[in-house]
């Protein structure tokens, strides 16, 4: 069980997003998928996702194809907002109820109070910070086996992006599901980190344990980031 990419290509015009990828992600763990921005990190998680298709290659999620179909397993955090301005809190809940199986009304309720978010607000008031808090809470409130989460600190105050670290030390359960966290600042979730995976310009061109990185190396993930990026 696992997710796979496998001679993974991916184009935009002439420019590649993805080339000839070839990672794995494996089960239970928390991998980072380090890089720039614009280095394919995004377009890397669509795809597993099943919300973009590769020009060539496969991905598979637990031997599955990664399509459409496959949302009934992993749940996606954007980057960008996609909420209904004239919903609530409360609305955006019981929407996410009514779309996925595995989401949990309990949990979702739980996360909602740890991330102080009033149910009846109205997505136009909310703040920036508490915007990227409720797609956490929609992401994490499901009991799927992958949770990819795309720069979930993108332009989030310290306190906030402090919330969403210590949410995914509670709410996520480590014997059963995957996550992949695309970002391009990790001095929060360094710790959190068990394997990290480094893109630049398309290419998937390093990958380390961050506990070997550590004690073998000597070296933090951010420098080993910095080294691998300067080379």
């Amino acid at each position: 069980m696992m997710i796979s990419l496998e001679h993974v290509t991916k184009q935009y015009g002439k420019g590649y997003a993805v080339k000839d990828g070839n990672i794995r992600f494996e089960t239970g763990k928390i991998t980072g998928l380090l890089g720039p921005n614009g280095s394919g990190k995004s377009t890397t998680l669509k795809m597993i996702a099943g919300l973009v298709r590769p020009d060539k290659g496969m991905i598979t999620v637990n031997g599955e194809k990664a399509t459409r179909k496959i949302a009934s397993d992993v749940a996606y955090l954007s980057e960008l907002d996609f909420y209904y301005d004239t919903f609530t809190v409360k609305d955006m809940i019981e929407f996410y109820e009514s779309q996925f199986p595995d989401f949990r009304l309990e949990k979702a309720s739980e996360l909602l109070q740890f991330m102080k978010l009033e149910p009846e607000k109205k997505l136009k008031h909310l703040s920036k910070g508490n915007r990227g808090r409720l797609k956490l809470v929609l992401a994490l409130a499901r009991e799927a086996k992958y949770i990819l989460l795309d720069e979930p600190f993108s332009g989030l105050d310290p306190m906030v992006r402090n919330s969403i670290v210590e949410s995914l030390l509670a709410y996520i359960d480590f014997g059963k599901q995957t996550v992949v966290i695309a970002t391009h600042e990790i001095d929060e979730i360094e710790s959190l980190l068990d394997d990290v995976v480094l893109i630049k310009d398309g290419v998937y061109f390093d990958k380390q344990n961050v506990e070997q990185l550590r004690e073998e190396q000597g070296i933090s993930v951010k420098e080993w980031m910095i080294r691998k990026l300067a080379d």
